[in-house]
């Protein structure tokens, strides 16, 4: 009798849960999309930036068993299309005395979401700036990698808000 009792308040909680209508906003469920990723155009020195964002683009338009990436944007319901317009990456020199400890990786980028049979807009971010700060490091090995690594949470956070953005449009189409 006392092993129900435990299980009550995980019970209650998972009937409350499921008469809100809680869900996932990270998770499309509607009808099925498919995209087309263009490959994002790169005014930047940093030639890997642009298939770093695919990449991490398609981890997470993944998340969702509803959206497909199409390779061709014959046949796809939305286009997302974007360009990387500069990147920011400090380079240090300083004396003696005047030691800095932490720097700030700046990425602009612009991008636009539609839908291909409507053409209507779904995104549209004329320019956007993504600041992540990285510590300077003991060597010129750590700045390097703690550089990339802030760009990396920079793609990372930028992925993340175009897909949630695409889902929560996709079912005002």
């Amino acid at each position: 009798m006392k092993l129900i009792y435990r299980f009550i308040p995980i019970l209650v909680l998972t009937i409350i849960l499921a008469s809100c209508g809680y869900h996932n906003p990270n998770v499309y469920f509607g009808p099925a999309k498919s995209i087309y990723i263009a490959e994002w155009k790169n005014r930047t020195s940093e030639l890997s930036l642009s298939s770093k964002i695919y990449r991490t683009l398609m981890r997470w338009y993944q998340k969702s068993s509803s959206i497909s990436v199409v390779r061709k944007k014959d046949g796809a319901d939305l286009i997302l299309a974007g360009e990387i317009v500069s990147i920011d990456l400090p380079s240090l020199s300083y004396g003696i005395d005047n030691t800095a400890t932490e720097v700030k990786a700046r990425l602009r980028v612009r991008y636009i979401l539609k839908e291909i049979s409507t053409n209507t807009i779904i995104l549209e971010v004329p320019e956007e700036t993504w600041t992540e700060a990285y510590l300077i490091g003991t060597n010129s090995t750590d700045l390097i990698d703690n550089e990339e690594e802030a760009l990396n949470r920079i793609i990372e956070n930028l992925s993340q808000k175009i897909y949630q953005t695409t889902v929560s449009g996709i079912p005002k189409l």
